[in-house]
């Protein structure tokens, strides 16, 4: 299974329903048309696995009865591929053990047919809002990685022991410095990182796990 881009207009959200009934799979395109959702469909868990995953955020319409893996059986293994969309199960047959599993491993909502579409379109609104969100936070922590990436191993070594809440001071007896060379490494820190205060700076300290007994 490729998670690459596919050709899609950029961040344009995309619902990928996998339903094995193609009236269903028709009826559901038309829906989410209606309100200028792009869709892609597949009759069966295999037909997603083999395709390529757009890298924009996205949900996945999932039947949990399917031919071959059950929609439970893809949930779980997109789970183990690291891929994390949201999925909104759908069933006829469903019962309270199948919705509990389900939603234990992450599902955001299990709507049984037939269906309101409003609560369709809502369901799908929802997990696009949240994959939005987790690709938004995603790729903020990776900017933050980037720079953290920029710093000597001595700021490193600053910036670990400034989050933790030291003073100058206290991290030039902690390092052996004198307080000058640590208001020197500290200022290239906030400026390296980006970072307007120590709050900040704190916060991305949290975002990458980096603590005082972070290797240099």
């Amino acid at each position: 299974m490729s998670t690459g881009a596919a050709s899609a207009p950029a961040d344009e959200p995309v619902v990928l329903v996998v339903e094995d009934d193609a009236s269903i799979r028709d009826a559901l395109s038309r829906l989410f048309a209606t309100v200028g959702r792009k869709v892609l469909t597949f009759g069966s868990a295999a037909e997603l696995l083999e395709s390529q995953l757009p890298d924009v955020p996205s949900c996945l319409v999932l039947d949990i009865r399917l031919p071959g893996r059950s929609g439970l059986d893809l949930q779980a293994e997109l789970a183990r591929a690291g891929v994390r969309i949201p999925i909104v199960f759908m069933t006829g047959h469903g019962d309270i053990p199948m919705t509990v599993r389900a939603m234990k491993a992450g599902a955001t909502d299990f709507l049984t047919k037939p269906f309101r579409d409003q609560d369709m379109l809502d369901a799908v609104a929802a997990a696009i809002e949240k994959d939005t969100e987790r690709r938004a936070g995603e790729r903020a922590v990776r900017e933050i990685r980037n720079r953290y990436e920029l710093l000597t191993p001595r700021e490193r070594e600053v910036m670990a022991l400034a989050t933790r809440g030291l003073m100058n001071k206290q991290i030039a007896w902690e390092l052996s410095l004198s307080e000058i060379t640590v208001k020197i490494h500290r200022g290239h820190v906030m400026r390296k990182m980006e970072a307007r205060s120590l709050a900040e700076l704190v916060r991305m300290a949290d975002s990458l796990g980096v603590g005082p007994a972070a290797p240099a």
